[in-house]
This record gives structure tokens, sequence and C-alpha cells, in this order.
């Protein structure tokens, strides 16, 4: 069964077989990044997180681009009514405003996140793209930390995620550059995970595979990866032996162990 939902007229979902396909769907603009894009990456973010069928999730990009980045002639329209343009100062989600929630949603979404990139992701595109777990990239897809060019900083909470991928210099150089690496350069950076033509295909492909897997294991094993990001390794290592004493004798971990002994795929609620 396959349905679909549409959000700020923005970003289109279809969940299939317990996996959810969010599509930024501006293909005209190269998916650029205006205020009602903002808000249909959350509201699709939300919806997704109350759904209990989900397993995982591709994010990509309609048309020939991932994201082009901030759409700055519609937010340049907006400049002279101060009641549309919130203060950035204003922590509007927990401990980010929208547009860091726009990134760092995805990685507090409870399921694997497989960001599906082609063409490019640039400035926003990218900081959005760094939310996911993973990102699949074409070879000559140009992925860039743009900001710079325009005179700014990355403020999407890419600063967040950055240091978790590469090294501190490599961060420096393309931020103070702005320079277009291409897909193959950002896997040998950290920044990407893997090279395909492809990349829809093999994500929606491996999204099904994590998709059949145990749906407490892969949650639990998310939220471990998440924490170990940031905290000390005492805290990391009681929140393994605790996540594994949950998961360990329950029916989804007993299934898994029989389905391996029997040599077939597990069936899990």
């Amino acid at each position: 069964m396959t349905d679909n939902t549409r959000f700020a007229d923005r970003v289109s979902v279809t969940v299939r077989d317990r996996v959810a396909h969010v599509e930024l769907d501006r293909a005209a603009k190269l998916n650029a990044i205006d205020p009602a894009m903002f808000d249909g990456l959350l509201e699709a973010a939300d919806h997704l997180a109350g759904r209990k069928d989900v397993r995982a999730v591709v994010l990509s990009g309609r048309g020939r681009m991932f994201c082009a980045g901030l759409d700055f002639g519609s937010f340049a329209a907006m400049a002279g009514d101060t009641a549309a343009l919130e203060p950035l100062e204003k922590r509007t989600h927990g401990l980010a405003n929208k547009p860091q929630q726009a990134c760092l949603q995805w990685r507090d979404l409870a399921v694997p996140v497989i960001a599906a990139i082609q063409g490019g992701a640039l400035g926003g595109g990218l900081q959005i793209a760094l939310g996911a777990d993973i990102r699949l990239v074409t070879p000559d897809a140009r992925l860039s930390i743009a900001e710079i060019r325009w005179g700014l900083v990355p403020d999407m909470g890419g600063c967040v995620v950055l240091p978790g991928l590469m090294r501190d210099d490599q961060i420096r150089e393309l931020t103070y550059s702005g320079r277009d690496v291409s897909g193959s350069e950002a896997v040998a950076l950290g920044l990407a995970t893997r090279i395909t033509d492809d990349p829809v295909a093999e994500a929606l492909a491996m999204a099904t595979a994590i998709a059949g897997k145990s749906p407490p294991a892969i949650r639990g094993a998310k939220r471990l990866l998440n924490l170990a990001a940031s905290a000390d390794p005492a805290t990391v290592l009681l929140a393994e032996s605790r996540e594994q004493s949950a998961l360990m004798g329950g029916t989804d971990q007993v299934e898994a162990v029989r389905a391996q002994m029997e040599k077939r795929d597990p069936v899990f609620d």
C-alpha cells in the first residue's frame, strides 16, 4: 500500500512498504529553499515522527539537483516586512531555530535517514543533507559550504554535524573558500558516504533493507550513535548496556536469531 502527502506545496512524502520517500519538490527552482520550503520540511518530519509504520526514510530532490541552497530572491522580497522575518536568535525548536531544525530534525528522527544527492547540494541544501545518517552522491555532484560567497556563515546546524564527519582544517578550507567539491572528493573527505550513479534507487534499496531489520534494534542503534557524537565515554558505555538489555530476549530479538538460524527473512511486527 502506498500513500502520498504534500506539505506547504514544497515537499512530497510517499510511504510504501515502511519506507518514506521525502522529496523536495520545487524542481523549476532547483529546489531552492524559500520560507515555504522550510515549512514543508518541518511539517514532513513532524508527520513522519508520528508514524509507527515508517522504518527508514529517503531524502531527495526532484529534478536535476538535490537543492541549490537558499532562494535569496524570496528572502529579499520579504526584507521590507520585518514581521515576516523571525529573528535567527529566537529558539523555536528547543535548542534550534527553524532553519537549523530543518537540518537537525533528520538526525533527531527515530529511524535512519538516507540523503540521495544528484546534481548538487549547495549551501543550505548541503546542510539539510548533513542531517541525514547517510549521504549517497553521484560522482559528478557538486557539494559546497557556499555561504561565504554571499558574505555569510553556515548557520543551519552544519557546524554541529561537520566536526563529526571531517577534519577541522578540511572544514575550515571549504568554509573559507566556498568552493565546490565533486561527489568523489566529498566521499574522500568524509562529507558524503558512497558514490553511485543512481543515488535515489540505491537509497531506496538501502532503506528497504534497513526496514527489514529489527525495528527496536535499529532505533536503539541510532540513539546510541547520536549520543556517541557528543557524550563522554562513560555515558555512551552505560547507554550501550541499557539499550542492549532492553533488546535481549525481546520478541523481535528472538525472531532475528531464529531467522538467522533458519536462513530465512525475519518477520517483525
